[in-house]
């Protein structure tokens, strides 16, 4: 959208996307959620925002953006870390800044602007979380935002790819004190991204079993992660036939969550939203399938190794 330098610089709310496009990935975002919307302390609406695109090309969300910073690819983690010490007043190495492939000034420029609007947000994608780096970028990003609240309020979150992720990630987080990258092997949750990531584990040829719950890995993941699930036994718990499915050893139809079967989901901002089924269905819901596994699992002697 086209304004000037000076309309840009007097907005007071600050909206970055970082490694995503929301404009096809997220189409409602701009209009629901950050650029569009009006409310009792945000009368202005677009007028009163400003909108920074960092992605390593320009997508179509760089029309809707009011400045789009091309970051070369795998470079989010020193730019991230360059901001972080410009916002403290550090000086920075100009050859580490030329290899992000943007400016000091640019990069000044952000720092500037994160500092001194009155709201901002960092939404970050997959273009952060899944390249080199991976937690390590989104830590970096975190750590940004957190630095940040020194000088204004400031908050950060990550766009959803799937629907109920989000979900995922806070029970996990209430029942084991860690988001994701959890293992349970000795008893007690212990928590290593990079390790214990399902990706990871099934790169590496870790794991001999998979249970796949609400999710469509052979869809997304890898295909080194894609070959071991079609090397092992893998089970898929799922309303339709996915491409996880095509290749599992045995795949359970269950009822859709909110249209045959209750539940909860939650929205990105971890907003839970109780589901009603309008419709009955044959199918048992995947909490009646995980008890029903339970209950057979219990039913088995408990294992002892050979020669005990």
């Amino acid at each position: 959208m086209s304004c000037t330098l000076g309309e840009v610089k007097n907005r007071a709310d600050l909206i970055i996307y970082w490694g995503g496009n929301p404009a096809e990935c997220h189409p409602r975002h701009f209009t629901k959620y950050t650029i569009m919307q009006k409310g009792k302390y945000v009368p202005n609406g677009r007028k009163g925002r400003t909108m920074v695109l960092v992605d390593i090309r320009e997508t179509p969300s760089a029309k809707a953006a009011d400045l789009f910073l091309q970051v070369r690819p795998a470079k989010d983690f020193e730019t991230l870390t360059i901001l972080r010490a410009l916002i403290k007043g550090r000086r920075v190495d100009a050859a580490a800044v030329a290899e992000t492939g943007l400016t000091l000034e640019q990069l000044e420029d952000l720092a500037h602007r994160m500092k001194t609007c009155r709201f901002g947000v960092l939404f970050f994608g997959m273009g952060l979380s899944m390249t080199r780096g991976k937690h390590m970028n989104s830590a970096a990003a975190l750590t940004l935002a957190a630095e940040l609240n020194a000088f204004t309020k400031f908050v950060t979150m990550p766009m959803r790819g799937h629907g109920n992720v989000t979900g995922a990630d806070v029970v996990m987080r209430y029942t084991t004190a860690y988001p994701f990258g959890v293992s349970l092997s000795r008893g007690y949750p212990r928590f290593n991204p990079g390790e214990f990531s399902t990706i990871d584990l099934l790169v590496r040829g870790d794991v001999d079993a998979t249970l796949v719950l609400g999710a469509d890995p052979g869809a997304t993941m890898p295909q080194p992660a894609i070959d071991h699930l079609a090397r092992t036994p893998t089970i898929v718990l799922d309303p339709k036939v996915t491409h996880s499915s095509r290749l599992a050893r045995v795949h359970i139809t269950t009822a859709a969550t909110g249209i045959t079967a209750p539940g909860t989901v939650y929205r990105m901002d971890e907003v839970p939203l109780p589901l009603r089924p309008p419709l009955s269905g044959p199918y048992p819901s995947d909490e009646d399938v995980l008890k029903r596994i339970v209950a057979a699992v219990k039913r088995k002697p408990a294992w002892e190794p050979a020669g005990v």
